[in-house]
C-alpha cells in the first residue's frame, strides 16, 4: 500500500499548505482526500482503483480513529473478497444505530445492528465478518456482485453456509434481505473465479440446463481433467477463459501464456473421448444470443 500521510503530520514536519497544493500537480504528491496525501507519487501515474479505496479508507480511519466499523465493499477489498463492478469511490462504514446514515464526502455511513460475532479485527480495524459482509453486500449491490463475493468466501472456506444463514436470520427484517436471502441461495463454493460465479448466473438466466460444476473427467491419457462447467448427458463441456481466470488461479511459475496452452492440451485430451467444449470470455458471455446458440449447438444430437 502507498504511504498515505495525514496533513496535520505532514505540517508537523515542515510543509506548508501551499507547498501541499503545488506538490499535486504532477509533482511529487498525490491528495488522497481532504486531510490526507501520498508521497512520492507521480502526478499522472494513479494506481488502481483497488489500491486508491484502501488509501482511501486508510486515510479516513486514521482522520476518525474510533466509532464506525468497516464494512459492505470496504470489509470485502479488506478480506480480499473480488467485487464484481462495485463504487469505489466512497468509502463503506457501519455504526450500530438505529439511525443517522448519511453520504459526506469520501465516506458512505450505513446504520446497522453489530452483534459482536460479526465483527473481527483486521490490521488493528474493526471490520464485519466475512459472512456478514458477504449478506450486507448481497442487501445493497446486484445479484452478480453477491453472488461473485459469495462464491468466493465459501470457496476459501472465509464463511460457511451455516454462518450466511445465521446472518440472514439477525437480519431478517431489514432492507433488502430478501435480495440477500435470493443471492445466498444462488451460491456455490465450488466456483473457482468470479468470472465462473457470473457465467453461473448467465446460463441460468439463459435457460441452460442444470450443469455440473468441476467435474473430473479421466482423459485418454489416463489424467485426470477437472473442468468448469459439465452436462454428461450431452457430452458437452463449458470452460470460462479470462483474465480473472489466468490471473487468480496461475501456479506457481506459470505464465498466462502457459495458462492457455495447458488448456488447450486439456482440451485436446478429452475431445477424443466424445466431449464437445464451448469456450467462452468475458464479452462472450454478455453476448447471450450467441453464447446460447453456440450451447444448443453442442447439445445437439449429432
Amino acid at each position: 500500500m502507498s504511504d498515505v500521510r495525514l496533513t496535520r503530520d505532514l505540517v508537523r514536519s515542515g510543509w506548508s499548505h501551499d507547498e501541499l497544493r503545488r506538490a499535486t500537480r504532477g509533482g511529487p504528491a498525490r491528495r488522497v482526500r481532504r486531510g490526507a496525501y501520498v508521497l512520492g507519487a507521480e502526478g499522472d501515474d494513479l494506481p488502481d482503483v483497488e489500491t486508491r479505496h484502501r488509501e482511501l479508507l486508510d486515510a479516513t480511519m486514521r482522520l476518525k480513529p474510533s466509532g464506525p466499523v468497516i464494512s459492505h465493499h470496504s470489509a470485502a477489498l479488506l478480506h480480499e473478497i473480488p467485487l464484481y463492478r462495485a463504487d469505489l469511490t466512497k468509502v463503506a462504514l457501519t455504526r450500530a444505530r438505529r439511525s443517522g446514515g448519511r453520504i459526506a464526502g469520501p465516506v458512505h455511513l450505513r446504520t446497522a445492528g453489530l452483534p459482536e460475532h460479526h465483527l473481527t479485527m483486521l490490521g488493528g480495524r474493526q471490520v464485519t465478518s466475512p459472512a456478514r459482509t458477504v449478506v450486507d453486500l448481497a442487501r445493497v449491490g446486484s445479484l452478480y456482485q453477491a453472488v461473485a463475493a459469495g462464491d468466493h468466501a465459501l470457496h476459501h472456506e472465509l464463511a460457511t453456509a451455516a454462518e450466511l444463514a445465521e446472518v440472514l436470520e439477525v437480519c431478517r427484517t431489514w432492507p433488502g434481505i430478501g435480495r440477500a436471502r435470493r443471492a445466498v441461495t444462488e451460491m456455490d463454493g465450488r466456483s473457482e473465479s468470479v468470472g465462473e460465479s457470473i457465467s453461473r448466473l448467465v446460463l441460468a438466466a439463459l435457460g441452460v440446463p442444470a450443469q455440473e460444476l468441476q467435474l473430473e473427467i479421466v482423459d485418454v491419457n489416463g489424467e485426470v481433467r477437472r473442468v468448469d462447467f459439465a452436462w454428461p448427458a450431452h457430452r458437452v463441456v463449458g470452460e470460462f477463459d479470462g483474465k480473472v481466470k489466468y490471473g487468480r488461479l496461475l501456479e506457481p511459475g506459470q505464465s498466462p501464456g502457459d495458462a492457455v496452452f495447458a488448456e488447450k492440451l486439456r482440451e485436446d485430451a478429452i475431445r477424443p473421448l466424445r466431449w464437445k467444449v464451448v469456450r467462452w470470455t468475458w464479452s462472450e458471455l454478455f453476448d447471450q444470443r450467441s453464447l446460447r446458440r453456440r450451447l444448443e449447438l453442442a447439445f445437439a444430437p449429432e
